[in-house]
């Protein structure tokens, strides 16, 4: 019987996928798990029998689509109480990793996430407070990229938000607010998850005690179409009843 969902999308990811993959049929409960994985490209080929510690599903396809609609098309798959949404290029250097989430999530949070550190050993920015022109200068114009140290949040406290590398959502909480806005292309969906999950009432927690490794690509400063998709999801961010509600709460 799956205890989780655990959703990852490859946009012709190859050795990244095969790596994370390796890493998942690593975990203690490997044979407990549904891995879902979305090929986004249509001619990306993908063998699911070279791993034959993990029950995959996959879905391919015919043209591109967004990180929320993806996801979100992959959750119609979870009948389990938890919902991972993964990046294809994070690793998982512990066995216990899924696991330990998983225990340690309590009844509490609607919304947890590991601490995410980098391959030199750092902490990547992936705790962030609310997504304010102010706080987005800071990180362009000043470099400001700590992540912040806190690990909990609910309606009532500071709120804080955190990157979509790697996700985990109670299921009935997913469910219940509507999953991802499919408005968002590729950018600020995880903000704005986690804003309805606040709003909701929803804990959410970052746990210290389980780290997993992301090296940042930011696309969005080499690419003119990802700074186009970034900038307009701004947009949608800053015109939102969400972000607002966050700020006035």
């Amino acid at each position: 019987m799956a205890i989780a969902a655990i959703s990852v999308v490859s946009h012709g990811h190859g050795e990244m996928l095969d790596h994370v993959l390796r890493d998942l049929e690593n975990q203690t409960v490997h044979d407990h798990l549904l891995v879902i994985v979305t090929l986004n490209l249509e001619d990306e080929i993908f063998d699911p029998s070279r791993y034959p510690g993990l029950r995959i599903s996959v879905i391919k396809n015919s043209s591109p689509r967004g990180f929320g609609a993806n996801h979100n098309s992959a959750f119609a798959q979870c009948h389990t109480e938890w919902f991972f949404i993964l990046n294809p290029d994070v690793r998982l250097p512990c066995a216990t990793a899924i696991a330990d989430l998983i225990h340690k999530a309590g009844n509490t949070a609607g919304l947890m996430s590991p601490r995410i550190m980098n391959s030199s050993g750092g902490w990547e920015d992936a705790v962030r407070p609310n997504l304010s022109l102010s706080s987005l200068m800071a990180r362009v114009l000043v470099g400001r990229r700590e992540s912040l140290l806190a690990t909990v949040t609910r309606k009532g406290m500071p709120f804080f938000w955190v990157a979509g590398m790697f996700m985990v959502v109670r299921s009935e909480v997913f469910r219940k607010i509507g999953g991802f806005d499919h408005r968002y292309f590729l950018y600020c969906e995880d903000y704005d998850l986690c804003a309805r999950i606040y709003l909701a009432g929803h804990e959410i927690m970052v746990r210290d005690d389980v780290q997993v490794i992301h090296d940042a690509q930011r696309d969005s400063h080499r690419s003119s179409r990802h700074l186009r998709w970034h900038l307009e999801s701004l947009l949608k961010v800053w015109s939102s009843s969400a972000f607002w509600r966050v700020v006035f709460s």
